[in-house]
Order: C-alpha cells, then structure tokens, then sequence
C-alpha cells in the first residue's frame, strides 16, 4: 500500500501486547508514521482501550478515519480469559496483590452454571475504582493509587454470551461478548461476590470488536514492517 492512505484515512487491527498500554501503541506507530510520511502531524488513534494486562484485537484510526473512532467504540466487544476464585484485588486484576482470601469448597459445577446464567442481559455495572473513569477532571485510578475512596455511577451494560469452562477450578476460564463501557475487571469481582467467594481477572484477551477479528491483526513488528516498506 502507499504511505499516503495512512493520511486519506485507514484501519489499523493490532493484537496489543502484554503490559503496553493503548497509547503506548498509538504512540509507538504514530511515531513511524510521521518518520515515514516526512511530517510533523498525523492523527492516530485507538476505538475501545485495553488495560495494560490485557492482549488482543486494538482497532486503530489513522488520517481522516479517526472521525470514525466514536461509531467504532459502540461495537460489541468479545474475550477470553481467566478468574481466579477464591481471591481479590482492589483493581480486580492483578495491578496490585491479593488483599483477601475467601473458601472455594462449596462452588460446584451447578452453582457456577446458576451464577453465569444470572450474568445475562442488561444490568448495572459499577466500573472498577482503578480505572479511567473521569471523576471530576482526573482519572479514577488517580484518586485510587492515593488510597481515596471515590463513588463511581454504575452504567447501565449487556451480555450477549458468556461460557465457563470449570475444568481447572479454582481458575474458571471463560469467553464473553458484551456491550461496549463493559468491564469485564467488575464482571469477574461480581461473579466472585455471586459465587459467595472473591473473583479475580488474571488474564484477558480480546478477540473481536464488532465486525473486527484478531485473526487479521498484526503485532506491533508487523505494523511498523508495513509502514516501513509502504511506497511514498
């Protein structure tokens, strides 16, 4: 392809590595695209953010495609992944270490089966207090690192699907397709909390958002490859 799309407007799939934030990966081309078309601009940006633990499809904008960005950001979203049972975090994830331990001897295939059911359709999410969520002017994590306590709203989230494999207990391994604004950090703290136990996300991966797949992404290599080897 020639250099020049990236500017008119393009649809970038990246599988994001393990610890890198999103912007680290829109930085991280924004910066070859720039190297390669010779300027000092170019807009580059991300549909739907992915904590730095999670891995998967990150669905990228460049040029003129970043007016498509807010349409994109409505589109379900699906993953993989793994909760612990039995254990939790205050960012439900493994950010920062265990705090608490709770008896996992009276889960049974049946009640996680009852406790997944229960998790379909719409309802009231309340977002993790170590996220991005703005609070008035700065960043939930920002108040939570701090040690304060702040009150976050719930939003109102949809689960289309959602599958359990109980075959390695106390980890519970899962795949979920859900409505964007969906956390799926709160989804395993609550499904821990229904199970009468603790929940906690130790490993996510995205797989789909919308139409998008991660068969077609392209690692951060591959990406700057393509950029590199694009005709002017």
């Amino acid at each position: 392809m020639k250099a020049s799309q990236f500017q008119e407007g393009h649809i970038l799939l990246i599988d994001k590595p393990k610890t890198w934030s999103s912007f680290d990966v829109v930085n991280k081309l924004r910066w070859q695209l720039k190297r390669k078309l010779l300027v000092k601009k170019i807009k580059v940006g991300h549909a739907g953010t992915l904590d730095p633990l999670a891995t998967g499809l990150l669905v990228l904008c460049t040029g003129k495609f970043t007016k498509k960005i807010e349409g994109l950001t409505t589109d379900h979203k699906t993953y993989t992944g793994t909760i612990l049972l039995g254990k939790t975090t205050p960012s439900y994830d493994l950010e920062t270490e265990y705090d608490a331990e709770f008896p996992t001897e009276h889960i049974t295939d049946t009640l996680i089966d009852e406790v997944r059911q229960s998790f379909m359709g719409k309802q009231l999410q309340t977002p993790p207090i170590f996220s991005a969520k703005q609070i008035d002017g700065k960043r939930a994590y920002e108040f939570a690192r701090k040690g304060e306590t702040v009150e976050l709203k719930q939003n109102q989230i949809e689960v289309f699907d959602f599958a359990v494999d109980t075959s390695s207990l106390p980890e519970l391994n899962f795949s979920i397709k859900c409505s964007k604004g969906t956390y799926i950090r709160s989804i395993a703290a609550d499904f821990g909390k229904a199970l009468r136990s603790g929940g906690t996300l130790i490993e996510l991966r995205r797989t789909a958002s919308g139409d998008f797949d991660i068969k077609d992404a392209l690692s951060v290599e591959e990406a700057i490859k393509m950029i590199e080897e694009s005709e002017i």
